[in-house]
């Protein structure tokens, strides 16, 4: 990657978007961060505003943007549970439309754009682990369908612009990420399990905890998307990006009660609509065309994550 780029994060206030853009200013490039607060908080970029080649637009990607920059990642959707089925028309244009106005960006200014997609395109996966060439078992109508399939649509138009308009495009499918800057109420098992433990509150599994997740150090990920980026337009993926390290949810409740040398005990709840019983991803791409792999060790990562909850639930405000 040429350095001094001006480069288009959207979804930048997120939590992967706020780690991407500190690396790409740490990089020395121009960052404009676009992003419509919905799910996101300005606390994310707050350290960010200061800089002189950090630029914010509050923006939603669902209407067309006019801008000149150099290349353009796409992280803009609700990528939570909670947060994505709490407006689920809304979450479809994000990821439709969203995809559609980037594109056309993109190709109005002959760049490179990279699409967040996500493991979610293989629903409740019957192969496991996960490849890209596996299609999935996605339920079509169902609660996570506007983000499932959302995203499976945003797919099929990042390919069809490239072989209709030779557009440069980049996909990485992102398997369970974690880290600081996790909104706190997001729904997701870490941030959960964390601010539960760290709040003395029963940890809520669900089912028997046996299902399994793969969890990825945002540090990690962002690293993997940057590496994506500055492939040849030969690569355009999909490709995986995540920990192949597979745990129970039952065992990640209780090393984070180990780790926070909390009380809370494991209650168990009814399993919800759809949730997927196996999630893990085949890295073998990611390690051959980008020469990565996640570094992060879980507890480490936790621990980093843990110290930024508990900093965040210390504040007077305790503001999200």
């Amino acid at each position: 990657m040429e350095l001094g780029r001006r480069i288009l994060v959207a979804g930048g206030a997120g939590f992967l978007g706020s780690h991407l853009c500190e690396r790409l200013l740490d990089q020395g490039h121009d960052v404009l961060c676009v992003d419509n607060f919905f799910t996101s908080s300005r606390r994310n970029i707050e350290h960010l505003i200061g800089n002189r080649r950090f630029e914010l637009m509050r923006h939603d990607v669902t209407f067309p943007l006019y801008v000149e920059v150099d290349e353009i990642y796409n992280l803009a959707c609700p990528a939570s549970p909670v947060h994505y089925q709490f407006d689920p028309v809304q979450t479809t244009k994000t990821s439709v439309l969203g995809a559609i106005n980037m594109l056309g960006l993109a190709k109005r200014l002959k760049i490179k754009v990279l699409q967040a997609s996500t493991s979610e395109v293989y629903g409740d996966p019957i192969e496991h682990p996960q490849t890209e060439a596996y299609w999935g078992n996605v339920n079509p109508i169902g609660f996570r369908s506007c983000y499932d399939e959302g995203k499976r649509c945003a797919e099929t138009l990042f390919f069809d612009y490239r072989r209709q308009h030779k557009l440069g495009i980049k996909v990485v499918r992102i398997f369970n990420t974690y880290g600081p800057r996790m909104h706190p109420n997001d729904g997701r098992v870490v941030s959960n399990f964390i601010m539960q433990a760290l709040q003395g509150k029963d940890i809520t599994i669900y089912g028997d905890g046996s299902q399994t997740r793969s969890f990825c150090f945002a540090d990690d990920l962002v690293e993997a998307m940057m590496r994506m980026m500055a492939t040849d337009d030969s690569v355009t993926g999909p490709i995986n990006i995540g920990n192949p390290g597979e745990f129970t949810i039952r065992q990640l409740a209780e090393l984070v009660i180990e780790m926070t040398g909390s009380k809370s005990k494991i209650v168990s709840l009814p399993l919800p609509s759809d949730d997927p019983k196996q999630r893990r991803p085949d890295i073998s791409m990611a390690r051959d065309v980008l020469g990565w792999e996640p570094k992060t060790e879980l507890r480490a990562g936790l621990e980093k994550t843990i110290a930024y909850f508990d900093k965040l639930i210390a504040e007077p405000t305790h503001r999200v």
